[in-house]
């Protein structure tokens, strides 16, 4: 671990920008869809989704609700699961060839992330290409207005629906990189726990480390404080760095993950469950939509993007993937070690938080630990007490105590100290925390741009 002295920020950042969509959460809200499309100005609609959920029904359903409310509907359903680059130039090109003027996304991430490529592409010019992210791309900016996107998530995992960014394989450099701009935000979230009913337990335990990740990583990213000042608002990164208005979705995120992720897994239709880590999916995906993430995700791109023959179970095709959720998974408990020396407390906290508010001993092993056993999904290390099982036969998730602490969720323990206010003892951007005067040598996560 290097301890070599880096300066520190000569103009420091003073002003973070905060944004998320409305949602609209709960069961049942995804019949609610023609009405707010409705209200947002839609009246020729392009639903995106794929094969699966077409055959599932809950497209028709959507369909359904849409036509209902007066709107003409065209589908696409030719997402593909983890978009690439071919991928996303055709459904670039069936959007461009059609007048339309809101976009429905029914999907996980990969739905989202199409549609919010379609409705970038069809109505500003330019290709695909140029709006990736640098180095890999040019990093243009839109210059004209994106139509209204609504966003039905059915995954508990990327929190697509309150983000502006994207992710695309390219195929050719085998790497995923990002589109990032405020304007790729979905206009409307429609958050409803039934449309996850149907996930195999394969794919809810990779959507839920994603969610783990998200929280973790915009939870200990660099303070927006400790980052160069940007150019002109405009110029200000989607990503801002961690912030006290993240942190509260990020604490909260964790605090589900803990209490719900492994029943998720082990009772798959407990719709109180479901509504928890999707919950827990949005929170997290509010947080790190503003704060960003950092090594997990950077080391992920690569890792997906190498595949030459692993197929996960429970995805559809026969393509070689890694999932989204495994692939950032994978380094998370080595990255938490390698952060933890920057802000030991912080670290402590997303472990308490993930453990139902208890106490844990361990240090530098608290979090990487906690997490590894959090994912309870592929290698329970302890058991799960909950009175009552199956569909609709507990509390909602907002209204649970935690068993360790009795509190309420709106009393629930706060961190021990604001990491997050900027100060002359805050982090720098390049690798250092501490009094720049006497250059404390202590390293710390690395944040960046792209998702």
């Amino acid at each position: 671990m290097s301890t070599e002295t880096r300066p520190p920020v000569v103009d420091p950042e003073t002003v973070f920008a905060w944004a998320a969509p409305p949602v609209v959460f709960g069961r049942g809200a995804v019949d609610e869809t023609g009405s707010h499309v409705a209200a947002l100005g839609g009246r020729q609609v392009a639903l995106v989704t794929d094969a699966g959920l077409v055959a599932t029904g809950l497209a028709d359903r959507v369909t359904a609700s849409l036509i209902a409310a007066g709107l003409a509907v065209d589908q696409f359903d030719g997402v593909h699961v983890e978009p690439t680059d071919g991928s996303l130039r055709a459904a670039a090109a069936w959007a461009r060839q059609r007048t339309i003027d809101a976009f429905v996304a029914l999907g996980g991430g990969s739905a989202i992330d199409t549609a919010k490529v379609m409705n970038l592409l069809s109505t500003n010019d330019g290709e695909l290409e140029e709006y990736l992210n640098e180095p890999v791309g040019r990093g243009q900016a839109p210059t004209r207005p994106l139509m209204p996107l609504v966003a039905i998530p059915t995954t508990a995992g990327t929190g697509a629906e309150s983000t502006p960014v994207c992710v695309v394989d390219v195929r050719r450099l085998h790497l995923k990189i990002g589109i990032s701009h405020a304007w790729l935000r979905p206009r409307l979230a429609i958050v409803d726990p039934e449309t996850t009913l149907s996930l195999p337990a394969d794919v809810t335990a990779a959507s839920g480390m994603d969610v783990l990740c998200h929280a973790l990583e915009s939870w200990t990213a660099i303070p927006f404080g400790a980052k160069a000042r940007a150019a002109q608002p405009a110029k200000r990164p989607a990503y801002n760095g961690s912030n006290p208005i993240s942190d509260v979705w990020a604490a909260e995120a964790l605090r589900l993950l803990g209490r719900w992720f492994r029943r998720v897994i082990e009772v798959p239709d407990d719709l109180d469950a479901r509504e928890g880590m999707l919950a827990a999916a949005m929170f997290a995906g509010i947080g790190f939509g503003n704060a960003g993430v950092h090594l997990p995700h950077a080391c992920a791109y690569p890792i997906a993007g190498l595949v030459r023959s692993y197929r996960p179970a429970g995805y559809p095709g026969t393509e070689p993937l890694v999932p989204h959720g495994q692939s950032v998974v994978a380094t998370a408990p080595a990255v938490f070690r390698f952060t933890y020396p920057a802000d030991p407390d912080r670290h402590e906290e997303a472990a308490r938080l993930l453990a139902g508010g208890r106490r844990l001993r361990g240090g530098m092993e608290a979090l990487p630990g906690q997490s590894w056993t959090s994912r309870g999904t592929w290698e329970s290390r302890t058991g799960w007490g909950r009175s009552g099982s199956g569909r609709g036969t507990s509390r909602p998730w907002w209204t649970v105590r935690s068993s360790s602490t009795g509190c309420s969720r709106s009393a629930r323990a706060r961190p021990a100290r604001p990491t997050w206010r900027p100060s002359s003892r805050v982090r720098s951007p390049t690798g250092d925390r501490g009094d720049y005067s006497t250059g404390l040598r202590r390293p710390v996560s690395t944040s960046y741009t792209s998702p």
